[in-house]
C-alpha cells in the first residue's frame, strides 16, 4: 500500500486545531475551493493543502475537480467514531455531575 493510500485515524486527523477549523468551515458550506479556505488561516496554500490531505486520508473530506480548481466537501460520517467513543464516557460525566449536584444541595 502506498503512503498516500493509507487510511489515517480520524482522531489523529481532528487532533489539530487547524484541521478542526477546516472541518467547521466545510460544515458551514456545501463545498469550498482551496483559495477560499486559505484566507481563514495564517499560513499559505501549501500548508492548508497538506491539512486537507490529512483530512482526505481520514475520509473526512472529499474533493472534486471543477475546471482548474479543486473543491472540498465535508464527509462527517467518520466523526461517528468520535461520537461513539465520547458517548461511552457520557455516563461517567453524568454520574459525576449528579454527585456534584447532591454535594452542592447538602
Amino acid at each position: 500500500m502506498k503512503k498516500t493510500d493509507e487510511k489515517r485515524d480520524v482522531f489523529v486527523a481532528i487532533a489539530d486545531p487547524t484541521r478542526r477549523e477546516i472541518i467547521r468551515l466545510l460544515a458551514d458550506s456545501d463545498e469550498l475551493p482551496l483559495h477560499e479556505l486559505t484566507p481563514h488561516f495564517q499560513m499559505g496554500r501549501t500548508a492548508v493543502s497538506k491539512h486537507l490531505m490529512i483530512l482526505r486520508e481520514a475520509n473526512l473530506v472529499t474533493n472534486r475537480k471543477a475546471g482548474r480548481e479543486t473543491k472540498y466537501r465535508l464527509n462527517a460520517e467518520p466523526l461517528q467514531e468520535v461520537k461513539d467513543w465520547l458517548s461511552f464516557y457520557e455516563k461517567f460525566w453524568n454520574e459525576r455531575a449528579a454527585m456534584l449536584k447532591d454535594i452542592l444541595e447538602d
